[in-house]
């Protein structure tokens, strides 16, 4: 699986239900040269079920029914949102096992493992960012497996966003701004990241964007990364 920043589009039964999918439609279709992640099996307000049914009800698989949000007749990529531990992770991927290719979300190593008996992982997502640094061990394991690594809440920096920090004195030396570098050091990660910045105006959209575009320095990037374990450490 070929993953780019570009081409990469994240939803959710969650995050609606239905609201982003029915947008995604309307602003991209017919999806030439996209891929449309989906995850499910968490459900708001933040109940998750991990139960069969549950699962895979929000996208069955294509046939001469058409599926629910009725916005793309396949799912490139199909995302566990969240492992209930109140449910036996076996019983929730024997659920997830016919909808290839799969990718797991919020896991730990071990769960990635126990979901590789059963299925193959295409990617990963968790919360990682410059401050927020519990996932390394994950990250490295996906490095080391050709997983794809999704961070969410990629762009934030705790106290590193504010002015006069080393981020601040980045950003003012490539012309950008806090958060745009937070991005860049994330892409700079690995090269199995793959960001998803949340957005809701054109102007911050173009502004993240933009962050593929910024070169860090090994100086830079070494420096970040001391100071956000750093920050992650005293959290």
């Amino acid at each position: 699986m070929c993953l780019s920043s570009a081409s990469f589009i994240d939803t959710a039964d969650s995050y609606g239900p239905d609201v982003s999918e029915e947008l995604i439609r309307e602003a991209l279709y017919p999806y030439d040269g996209i891929l449309i992640a989906a995850k499910a099996g968490f459900r708001r307000p933040g109940l998750a079920c991990g139960r069969r049914t549950a699962i895979q009800s929000i996208f069955a698989p294509a046939g001469d029914q058409e599926l629910p949000q009725a916005w793309v007749k396949q799912i490139g990529l199909w995302q566990l949102h969240r492992i209930v531990r109140k449910v036996p992770r076996e019983a929730q991927f024997a659920a997830v096992k016919p909808l290839l290719d799969d990718g797991l979300s919020e896991v730990s190593v071990a769960d990635i493992k126990a979901a590789s008996q059963v299925f193959p992982v295409a990617t990963v997502q968790n919360r990682y960012n410059l401050v927020d640094r519990g996932s390394e061990e994950v990250l490295e394991y996906c490095e080391q497996h050709g997983i794809g690594f999704i961070p969410w809440f990629p762009l934030a920096a705790g106290d590193l966003a504010k002015p006069g920090s080393i981020l601040d004195g980045i950003a003012k030396a490539h012309d950008a701004t806090p958060g745009q570098i937070a991005l860049a050091w994330v892409l700079k990660r690995s090269p199995v990241m793959l960001p998803i910045p949340g957005t809701s105006k054109v102007a911050h959209l173009e502004e993240n964007v933009a962050a593929v575009n910024i070169t860090l320095s090994d100086q830079e990037f070494t420096a970040l990364d001391r100071q956000g374990r750093k920050e992650h450490r005293a959290a």
